[in-house]
């Protein structure tokens, strides 16, 4: 596997700093979160600052995966909208664009995977319309990514329509493909599971493409640094390893940005601690 860090945890900093730091602790992945201020798939200058990362990205030999889950990038007003699930066609609409946009710009970067979520519905919209406009648009994305084989890892997200492995799973009986697989965040199993860890990955480990890491409580989506919060990990990437999971597992710590160099540093020590 490769420790990875997300970029959404260094907002402070310049995209190119970050990865700069990012490959100094040691790490061998980034989760980049494409933001206002980090590669903006709509700014002007996208072709060069591409080129600029493609280059960086080679230099630090840095694996690298496409977040989506910047809060403002789609509505200044409304975090993480619009979604998949809004009422409005045109709305969705963007949702879907921005995605293949992020599929874009993981081919121009060799990343091989973007990582995406339900989102949430604004309005009061019964369960089952918000499943059919889900696996919709979830189509349309699967499709637009089959000509470059980008694969759609999917994130259960607290608070959020598809939350909990349970929905993934309904979800999985109504809209499959062969791009189609997870991401998988280990504070969120623990902190809406009720199952061990180590058995959910056992469970899906063929279907695990990205791993975010961070300590958590369970009941409470707040993402800790390591030892703050109630998660085994020594079980967790003894796990992994025994799965020959081999793909990215980025520490995910947004709010901590303000102390990004630290975080990072601590966080490189305490998972190599725990592989070995």
């Amino acid at each position: 596997m490769l420790l990875g860090y997300n970029t959404n945890g260094f907002a402070f900093h310049s995209l190119q700093s970050a990865l700069e730091i990012i490959a100094e602790t040691g790490y061998q992945s980034v989760a980049l979160t494409l933001d206002v201020h980090h590669l903006n798939p709509f700014s002007s200058r996208l072709e060069q600052e591409l080129e600029q990362v493609r280059k960086s990205l080679s230099d630090l030999n840095l694996h690298c995966v496409i977040e989506s889950g910047a809060r403002f990038l789609l509505d200044s007003h409304h975090k993480h909208q619009p979604t998949f699930l809004s009422s409005s066609a045109i709305q969705r609409q963007k949702r879907i664009d921005f995605y293949c946009r992020c599929i874009d710009i993981a081919n121009e970067l060799n990343a091989k995977t973007i990582s995406l979520w339900s989102g949430t519905a604004l309005e009061k919209t019964p369960s089952n319309e918000l499943l059919v406009r889900l696996c919709d648009g979830l189509e349309k994305v699967c499709r637009y990514a089959e000509a470059t084989q980008t694969k759609i890892a999917f994130e259960p997200e607290p608070g959020m329509f598809i939350d909990t492995m349970a929905n993934w799973q309904m979800l999985l009986q109504q809209f499959d493909h062969p791009l189609f697989g997870l991401t998988i965040d280990v504070g969120h199993l623990q902190c809406l599971e009720s199952s061990p860890i180590p058995t959910i990955l056992q469970q899906w480990e063929n279907r695990i493409w990205n791993i975010h890491i961070e300590d958590m409580r369970t009941g409470v989506h707040d993402h800790l640094r390591f030892g703050e919060g109630e998660i085994d990990f020594h079980s967790v990437m003894q796990t992994l390893k025994q799965i020959n999971y081999s793909q990215g597992v980025h520490v995910e710590l947004s709010r901590h940005a303000h102390m990004a160099p630290k975080v990072a540093k601590e966080s490189f020590h305490f998972l190599q601690a725990c592989l070995e």
